[in-house]
């Protein structure tokens, strides 16, 4: 473990912070944040090119102000499990990514606010969720589904601020997309506590897998993934039913396919792991899983946003192959 004793962090206003806050915003997985506003978006009227790049970039950075404000909670379990992290090694302080990271989150509430006002009041309840996110961890009835809410309630935002008005009618279809990230993204959240078992228990992180071990939180997972590829085809079927007469969009339903393949290969992944080290693997693909299917979904949406969705796709394998860490997720 490092010792932040020895250790002078960088100024705020340097290029080394810079380069160490973007390190902790976890650059692989703002694709996360960004599918869930892509998805959001696709239900929403068509928009303009600006404003659509706009919106997208707001909430793909959104997952990387939102996790670096997370982590200054649990720097304690972090330093455990992930001591590369610049945060835990002292390089930049705890008062700086706070700093930053609340600026970062308060500036996306004012642009999103631009088209709904309504969106600055959901921003600052989701902001609020992230800093009390750390207390719920602990216990391990909460942690997943605590999370789980926070991003969908990004995909809803995503939602009015494609509509721009406050005049919205939830319908059945959107509604089971916000189960699909719900569930999708708890899966994420419960996978991921896999890769940090001895750390969450010496600090005492009570999480599902702390307090109920392997065997029923690799069940509770299952529970989670077979729910999100139900919703997800329930939500493609009503597209479909609901429109007899439109061609079927062939890459809406190769991608949902290869997001049920990905999801059954990261639950016998999940099995497979006898010990922390292992369990990157499965977590991958579980990331993997969730912006595959809620891809279908936007794709049948917006047909024609399939090519930048791939291209989107590969940037996110391209990111994951350059984290720093590969035990890490």
């Amino acid at each position: 473990m490092f010792s932040q004793n020895q250790i002078v962090p960088v100024k705020l206003f340097s290029f080394d912070f810079l380069h160490y806050y973007w390190i902790t915003m976890r650059p692989y997985l703002l694709f996360v944040s960004g599918i869930t506003g892509i998805v959001g978006l696709s239900f929403a009227p068509s928009l303009s090119l600006f404003t659509t790049t706009v919106l997208f970039m707001t909430f793909f950075l959104s997952y990387g102000f939102g996790q670096a404000l997370t982590d200054c909670f649990q720097i304690d379990t972090d330093s455990l499990s992930s001591p590369y992290r610049p945060l835990t090694q002292g390089v930049i302080s705890k008062k700086s990514v706070l700093t930053v990271s609340l600026i970062g989150l308060f500036l996306i509430g004012i642009i999103l606010a631009t088209h709904a006002l309504i969106n600055l009041f959901l921003a600052a309840f989701a902001t609020f969720g992230l800093v009390t996110y750390t207390y719920f961890k602990k216990r391990w009835w909460a942690g997943p589904y605590y999370n789980a809410w926070i991003v969908s309630l990004l995909c809803l935002i995503a939602y009015i601020a494609g509509n721009g008005n406050l005049d919205i009618k939830l319908d059945t279809e959107f509604c089971l997309v916000l189960l699909v990230v719900f569930f999708g993204y708890a899966n994420f959240v419960l996978a991921g506590y896999f890769k940090d078992i001895s750390a969450d228990r010496k600090t005492g992180y009570n999480t599902l897998p702390v307090v109920y071990g392997l065997k029923v939180s690799k069940l509770i997972s299952d529970i989670f993934a077979v729910l999100t590829i139900l919703l997800c085809g329930a939500v493609l079927y009503q597209f479909y039913f609901l429109n007899p007469f439109i061609l079927i969009n062939s890459n809406s339903l190769i991608i949902f396919m290869f997001g049920c393949t990905t999801s059954i290969i990261a639950q016998i992944r999940l099995h497979s792991i006898r010990n922390e080290s292992q369990a990157h693997r499965a977590i991958s693909l579980v990331v993997h899983t969730y912006i595959l299917l809620l891809a279908s979904v936007a794709i049948v949406q917006k047909p024609d946003w399939s090519l930048f969705i791939s291209l989107f796709y590969l940037a996110f394998i391209i990111t994951m192959k350059f984290r720093p860490m590969k035990a890490q997720i």
